[in-house]
């Protein structure tokens, strides 16, 4: 076991949670981890398949007098989210994360834990490690990219899974057990411009938004929290008016899925303008550190002078962009009529980024009706048309529609309370789960989604609690050797 976890209960699930850490897994390049889980199943003589898509299902036999029960799949997916901050250098495709303890909570140094979900691998493979377990048949299924698109489990085949009961090892909040999920599509955005040579008459800066807590797009896209690319641009929209600013580049956000904490821009002013520019950036940072006081305490808007830039964006590029950024939606755009206090549609302005020949923004759209993922796409798209974009969505995926009766909501639940003494919460999550992929390629299978508590995930904030990592474990247990 890593040393950072002795001591720590379920032994076998930290081990091979301290042994995950170990092993790089960016989205769309999980070979590696890959094949550590299929060296354990060889280590352990037990069947596996890999299909076309990259996906791994084992094969477990039932432990004795456990033959007649029904096939269960218990399933995580293999990648995790790479953010780290920018005072950090790691390379996500060759270098270990560095778990550490803080108090109540696993955390990393500097970047994203990998929580979400390694903590799902880790209790699948100790499970195919046990020899004292209860169980009846098991398939484990490991999918890869869910984290950028979801292509493992859309890329599933019908056959390739026998059971039609489904443990979804991917939720972050122990107590609560997930039976639906928001549907979400992507949007992407072009935007070609010129360069423009720059002359002396300007000083350069680099502008920052540093200190945002980020988080994932789904869970935490209610709570209030700042947009890096927001702040930034609201900066650069009222210093281009009010101090004719020109931007060199901008960049801002990474992923989809994640909030963006962090923007930055390199940008040039008239020199007749330093004095007021420069007051200017110290008072719009009063401001939004005023206005995120509570929500965003760390927050800080700083500048930097620097040498002159080669060139700057075209001024016609650069106003439709500031105009676009600034109208384009982000956050909850509604609240769920039937289900109190749960987000039913809501959109995350991601990213901005820029290479030689264009600018491009991404942006996340998430609800649980069908047509207010479509209303909210259309809004996203209109601002950009007008902006001139070149506008693209990828297929997006589907939701996952709650059944209250589900026979492995009412297993789960009654296997909680007999543990734990009191009643869990039946939910639905804003986030996206492959459930509702998983779903739609074999109608009928009962599904339940669950975990240990996870906060901050898809930021280098990401920390798993100690202590309910034992209660997922007791409660999955439990739930296997109660299945009719």
């Amino acid at each position: 076991m890593s040393a950072v976890f002795t001591g720590l209960s379920p032994e076998r699930v930290w081990f091979y949670f301290g042994e995950i850490c170990k092993v790089p897994r960016p989205s769309k390049k999980e070979k590696l981890i890959a094949d550590y889980i299929i060296g354990i199943a060889r280590e352990l003589n037990l069947d596996f398949e890999v299909d076309e898509t990259g996906n791994i299902l084992i094969r477990k036999p039932a432990t004795e007098g456990y033959a007649h029960f029904p096939v269960v799949v218990l399933q995580s997916h293999m990648d995790m989210v790479c953010e780290k901050n920018s005072d950090t250098y790691h390379d996500f495709e060759n270098d270990p994360i560095i778990p550490r303890i803080e108090g109540e909570w696993v955390k990393a140094t500097g970047t994203t834990l990998g929580a979400d979900d390694g903590i799902g691998i880790a209790a699948q493979l100790a499970i195919l490690d046990s020899t004292d377990i209860e169980h009846g048949p098991l398939e484990m299924l490991f999918t890869v990219d869910e984290e950028t698109g979801l292509t493992g489990a859309n890329g599933l085949k019908a056959g390739f899974l026998k059971g039609n009961i489904l443990l979804n090892l991917d939720s972050e909040d122990e107590g609560e057990l997930f039976i639906g999920c928001a549907g979400g599509q992507d949007t992407k955005v072009l935007m070609s411009y010129s360069k423009v040579a720059v002359n002396y008459d300007f000083a350069g800066y680099q502008i920052k938004v540093t200190g945002l807590q980020g988080g994932h797009s789904g869970d935490d896209i209610n709570k209030g929290r700042g947009n890096a690319v927001k702040i930034l641009n609201r900066l650069l929209w009222s210093s281009s008016h009010l101090f004719e600013a020109r931007i060199s580049e901008i960049d801002g956000g990474n992923l989809r899925n994640a909030i963006a904490r962090e923007a930055f821009a390199n940008i040039i002013v008239p020199n007749r303008f330093n004095k007021e520019f420069i007051q200017y950036v110290k008072k719009f940072n009063a401001i939004v550190k005023e206005e995120y006081r509570i929500n965003e305490p760390a927050l800080l808007v700083s500048y930097q002078p620097t040498e002159l830039p080669s060139f700057i964006i075209d001024s016609s590029t650069q106003e439709r962009l500031l105009n676009a950024l600034y109208a384009c939606p982000h956050g909850v755009i509604a609240m769920s009529a039937d289900v109190p206090n749960f987000v039913e549609t809501s959109t995350n302005l991601a990213s901005v980024k820029m290479n030689d020949k264009v600018i491009e923004i991404g942006t996340s759209q998430r609800s649980s009706s069908e047509h207010g993922k479509q209303d909210v796409l259309n809004m996203v798209e209109s601002v950009f048309r007008l902006a001139g974009g070149k506008i693209s969505h990828n297929d997006g995926y589907p939701g996952w529609t709650p059944n209250p009766k589900s026979p492995i909501l009412d297993i789960t639940r009654k296997a909680y309370v007999k543990l734990f003494d009191q009643d869990p919460k039946v939910l639905a999550i804003h986030a996206g789960l492959e459930c509702g992929l998983i779903g739609e390629q074999y109608p009928g299978i009962d599904m339940i989604s669950y975990g240990p508590t996870i906060k901050g995930a898809h930021s280098p904030d990401e920390r798993l609690q100690i202590n309910t990592v034992q209660r997922f474990w007791d409660l999955t247990l439990e739930v296997l050797k109660n299945i009719p």
